[in-house]
């Protein structure tokens, strides 16, 4: 089984960027951690950073002839991008949303996921193994 996951703008500074929020991996070694936790889990995964929306959007649409599942972290993207969410509802397979802080415990401006309803399921708050959460969830989804 084949997932791609996608990162969102300023992922790409990740060990720099607010790593009292963010932590202190950098993005290559959460990479490294999807990686590992989806190699246990018998899933292929690769890897694509964005930083815009058209990209995003873009990578979804050609997902779908290619990957199983998906799983996102759209960063900033998911509180307003109804592009990339009409992007999600569009493909067949599962997209699973992660994201590396407690959304739900931040700025009010961040506290909504407009891309989190076209998902099948989110994850939010555990840092890294939010997407080690995600994949399990897709590996869940997808019987494996």
């Amino acid at each position: 089984m084949r997932v791609l996951v996608i990162h969102g703008p300023n992922l790409n500074l990740l060990g720099e960027r607010q790593p009292e929020i963010y932590g202190r991996l950098t993005l290559d070694e959460v990479n490294d951690l999807i990686r590992t936790s989806a190699r246990d889990l018998g899933l292929d995964v690769a890897f694509a950073q964005y930083s815009g929306e058209g990209e995003i959007v873009d990578a979804i649409h050609a997902a779908r002839a290619t990957y199983d599942a998906i799983v996102i972290n759209p960063g900033a993207y998911a509180h307003y991008s109804y592009a990339i969410a009409d992007a999600i509802a569009s493909v067949s397979i599962p997209v699973v949303e992660a994201h590396l802080s407690n959304i739900a415990a931040r700025e009010a401006h961040r506290r909504t996921s407009v891309t989190a309803a076209a998902c099948v399921g989110s994850v939010s708050g555990f840092g890294p193994n939010s997407y080690v959460l995600a994949l399990r969830a897709v590996a869940q989804i997808q019987g494996k």
